[in-house]
Parts: C-alpha cells; sequence; structure tokens
C-alpha cells in the first residue's frame, strides 16, 4: 500500500514540468480522455507505469458494448434504437442503476461507435451468431449479454450490440495498437515507464498535480487544468478484494494488467473521493460456449436449478459465484453432449440421474425432482420455472447422464472488478457529501 500519496501543494514546489491534462494511465479510458482533451487544445500528457500503453483493455476480449442504431448494427440488418438500449441497461446493471449516466451512454452510443470508427478501430460489417463474447472469426457483431433472454427479452427490444474489431479471436489488442496508434498521432504525449505515487492538493481540495516514478527518479509534474484517474480495478490486490469482494479470490482467472492493484482508486480516496459499488465484480463463467450446452440444466450444490442456462454467461458467473458459492454442475444427457470450448473437468456420469446425483454427492432426490420437473415441462417446450427459450429446451433423457464440473476448483472463472471512485456525468470525482472533489 502506499503511505504517502497525499502531499502538501501550499509549500514552495520545484515543478519539473507544467501541462494542462495530466492522464495517469493508457488503457481504453485513458487513450480516451488524452485525445479529446488533446483535440480540445489542451496540452495533454498521460503517464503509464508500464513500458508502454494498453493496459487490461489490450487483454481483453475487445467487445465494445454500443447501441441505438450503429452503422454496424444497420449494416448487419438489425433495428436498434437509444431507448430499447437503455431499457434493457436500465433492467441489468444492479440493484440501482444510475439513470442519468445510463441515459446519457445510449444517446451518445452512435457518436461513440462513429469516434472509433475515426480512430482507426476498424468493424467488419458482418453478424456472428452463436458465441457470447469475441467471436472466432473476424465478423464485426455479436450478442454480447442477456438482451435476447429472459426477463430481459420481455422489457426491451433484443438487438446484439457486441461491437469487436476487426480480429479473430481477441480484440482486446487491435483495439489498444489502434487507440495508441491514434494517441501517438495526436499532440498528446506519452511519458511511459512512470507510475504516480502521490498526489499534491491544497487544503481546500483542488489537486495540483502528481508525484511520479520513473527508473527509480522522482518527478513532479504540475496539472493546471486537472488530473484524470484512468488507472483500472483492483482485481490483483488481494487486501483489496478481501475487504471488498472476497468471492473473487476464488475465480481462477483474473482479467488484468500488472497496474490493476487500486493504486489510482487509493489515490483518489487520499484526496476526499468517495468510492461506490466497491463489491461489484464481473465473473465469466463460459461453459454454454457452445451455444448447444444451452440445453443442459445447470444446478447447485443442493441439486438446483438456479438461472435460466441460455442467460449471458458474465450472469451465470454471478449467479453460480456469488449465490451459489461457485458450487454448480451441467447436467447434460447423451443427445446434448459435446466438449465446451472453455473447460474440460466432468464432475461425474450415471447411467440414471439417481446415479449422477449419487456420485456428485447431491442431496438424495435432488437431482432426479429437479430433472422429473424440468423434463415433464421440457416434453411440452416449456420451463415455466425459470423461462429458457424454446430453442435450448429438450428432454434430458437419454443415458448415460453427466455433469460438467462448474465449480470454482475446476471451471474458467474469469473476473475483473467493476467498483471504484464515485463519479458525475462529468467525470468529476464527488466526495461523500456529493460534490465534486477537486
Amino acid at each position: 500500500m502506499m503511505s504517502h500519496v497525499i502531499r502538501d501543494a501550499s509549500e514552495s514546489i520545484h515543478w519539473d514540468e507544467e501541462v494542462d491534462v495530466l492522464v495517469i494511465g493508457l488503457g481504453a479510458a485513458g487513450a480516451a480522455a488524452a485525445l479529446e482533451a488533446s483535440a480540445c487544445g489542451a496540452d495533454t500528457l498521460v503517464l503509464e507505469r508500464a513500458g508502454g500503453g494498453g493496459g487490461t483493455s489490450a487483454m481483453s476480449g475487445g467487445v465494445i458494448y454500443l447501441g441505438g442504431g450503429t452503422g454496424l448494427q444497420k449494416a448487419c440488418g438489425f433495428e436498434d434504437s437509444a431507448e430499447e438500449m437503455f431499457k434493457y441497461l436500465m433492467a441489468s446493471t444492479g440493484h440501482a442503476p444510475d439513470e442519468t449516466k445510463i441515459r446519457l451512454y445510449c444517446e451518445g452510443s452512435v457518436d461513440h461507435y462513429d469516434w472509433l470508427c475515426a480512430q482507426g478501430v476498424p468493424f467488419k460489417p458482418t453478424y456472428y451468431h452463436g458465441t457470447s463474447g469475441e467471436p472466432p472469426t473476424d465478423d464485426g457483431l455479436v450478442w454480447s449479454g442477456a438482451e435476447n433472454a429472459h426477463p430481459f427479452n420481455e422489457i426491451a427490444r433484443p438487438a446484439p450490440r457486441g461491437h469487436v474489431p476487426q480480429v479473430e479471436h481477441q480484440g482486446g489488442p487491435l483495439l489498444m495498437e489502434k487507440l495508441c496508434a491514434a494517441v501517438d498521432a495526436s499532440p498528446a504525449r506519452l511519458a511511459a515507464n512512470h507510475r504516480c505515487t502521490a498526489l499534491y492538493q491544497h487544503s481546500d481540495g483542488r489537486v495540483d498535480g502528481v508525484a511520479c516514478e520513473s527508473f527509480g527518479e522522482e518527478r513532479k509534474i504540475r496539472a493546471r487544468g486537472g488530473v484524470i484517474l484512468t488507472t483500472g480495478g483492483f482485481v490483483l490486490n488481494d487486501e483489496m478484494l478481501l475487504k471488498h469482494a472476497p468471492l473473487a479470490l476464488r475465480c481462477g482467472m483474473r482479467v488484468a494488467a500488472t497496474g490493476d492493484d487500486g493504486s489510482g482508486i487509493r489515490l483518489g480516496i487520499a484526496a476526499g473521493g468517495e468510492t461506490i459499488h466497491m463489491d461489484a465484480v464481473s465473473i465469466s463463467l463460459p461453459i454454454t460456449q457452445p451455444w448447444g450446452l444451452k440445453r443442459g440444466v445447470l444446478v447447485n450444490e443442493r441439486g438446483q436449478r438456479f438461472i435460466n442456462e441460455d442467460t449471458y454467461y458474465g450472469r451465470l458467473g454471478e449467479a453460480a459465484l456469488l449465490h451459489n458459492q461457485g458450487r454448480a454442475f451441467l447436467i447434460v444427457d447423451d443427445d446434448i453432449f459435446e466438449k465446451p470450448e472453455y473447460m474440460e473437468a466432468i464432475a461425474g456420469a450415471g447411467e440414471t440421474p439417481a446415479e449422477l446425483e449419487k456420485e456428485l454427492g447431491l442431496p438424495p432426490g435432488s437431482l432426479v425432482a429437479t430433472l422429473d420437473l424440468y423434463n415433464a415441462h421440457a416434453a411440452k417446450g416449456a420451463d415455466p420455472v425459470y423461462h429458457k427459450a424454446a430453442d435450448y429446451i429438450q428432454p434430458l433423457v437419454r443415458s448415460p447422464f453427466g455433469a460438467l464440473d462448474c465449480t470454482t476448483e475446476k471451471a474458467l472463472y474469469a473476473v475483473f472488478t467493476l467498483g471504484g471512485l464515485h463519479t458525475d456525468t462529468e467525470g468529476r470525482v464527488l466526495n461523500p457529501e456529493g460534490g465534486a472533489a477537486e
């Protein structure tokens, strides 16, 4: 932990450099901030602790959530509107969604897409069906949420909104290659291998600049117009995870660059900023890739279903980890079994549901009762318990029966944190009283 993150700016300071805007971190957010600040004429400097830009954004799948009728959506033959996108996001982003921010994001989504294109990010005008997240092809549009699953398909008109840079498989590297190239071509300057260690703050709360380290040497940089923190989350900080999101410690894959240690968040807290949703995490459990496995039944350690299996794998992960302690199994029969793309472990098999139940150590009769109920309705093409779509409803009756191991010990639980400093719609960090921390 940093112990001297705030320094007194009222003292006489010898600044090594003065700029208008100082951006801390060069991931996607940092690149956007640097490009827009420099486009407005501000003398902009970006500090990046690594040897170059990219951050966690370069390690991601590169799927960008956009909608409202983007050029890519139209080229692929899909109708969408800002209002339908807004209704979906309001319903799917937790119990206390920020209506104002979501509204602005949806209304500006087409412009966001056009901005990315203007920075040189390529999108192939083709649609790929059958995966949640980046496709194995270089197609540009995918489903990347639960828009087409219960209950959201009854709340808003579904449309695919996953915009993927034109490259096979993982799109994050290409996304950041193009954004970093745009930063290089802009008036903004990059200082790599510079780690921000402290903020200089006046007694009235105003932040004047930063101290940073580069190869053991300290530099002091003044920011006349402001400091923008775009340093990512804290998924690599076990102490912060234990305090705010302890279940994330069970996940086998932390999606993060080396800088995702919460240092920027702690800088903001030390300067008087308030945090929000520090317990929120994204948990991807891609057990229904390929999509044919959505016809399976996902049960917990009590042998009971807990979600509709055709929903987005981020919702599957959230439900499995946060509500079922990461104890889950995907039940399949011989008709629907196929090898998952992201996991290999088979937790058990049996000639009958009762045999499988016993092998998994589930409560006696629990899995048998679950499958009896599911199959009775599935024979009629229905799922009145969790409302899975008819395309993925099929009785599980052909032996042998198997269970794919979806526990945290055996399955891919890919996690990163979502919480951080509380900001307003202008990007200003707020203090606990709701005012802007300067």
